[in-house]
């Protein structure tokens, strides 16, 4: 299993900063590896809501289903998703006021990939530090987007 937790402060209200996050069409304008989502994804996401993302990740498309599991608006939400070969992910989003009326916003993934033991030592070799990497990038892309309009 591999944890990739990021945070960042944002000059936006969290109200701002979670109609962003929780807009699925968004996810191209900051989400690094982005690329397209299905076609019968749900403009608003509400607990219980599902849609396919298709992400790249060196080189590679991998789809996504995505169910969203937890909303606390505007602080928390949380989906899971199942990709290629029975592999899991699970992402939670959480949000907190700043003393200046920003906002803290704290990502975690949590990817658990195929094969056991032996797939999360494969998963580590392939992507190493990358997942990290590309987390922080999309956080600073959300802050540039939201600190410029």
């Amino acid at each position: 299993m591999t944890l990739v937790t990021t945070a960042i402060e944002i000059e936006a209200p969290p109200e701002r900063v979670w109609a962003v996050l929780l807009d699925p069409r968004r996810l191209g304008d900051w989400v690094t590896i982005h690329r397209a989502l299905g076609e019968d994804t749900p403009a608003k996401l509400r607990v219980g809501s599902t849609f396919e993302q298709t992400m790249n990740l060196r080189g590679a498309h991998l789809h996504v289903n995505w169910r969203v599991v937890a909303l606390d608006p505007p602080t928390r939400a949380e989906w899971h998703g199942r990709g290629p070969a029975h592999s899991q992910a699970s992402i939670v989003y959480a949000l907190e006021p700043t003393p200046a009326g920003g906002t803290r916003f704290t990502y975690e993934n949590t990817f658990k990939p195929p094969g056991g033991p032996l797939g999360a030592v494969a998963g580590r070799v392939l992507v190493g530090g990358l997942s990290h990497r590309e987390a922080v990038r999309s956080l600073e892309r959300l802050k540039q987007l939201l600190e410029s309009s």
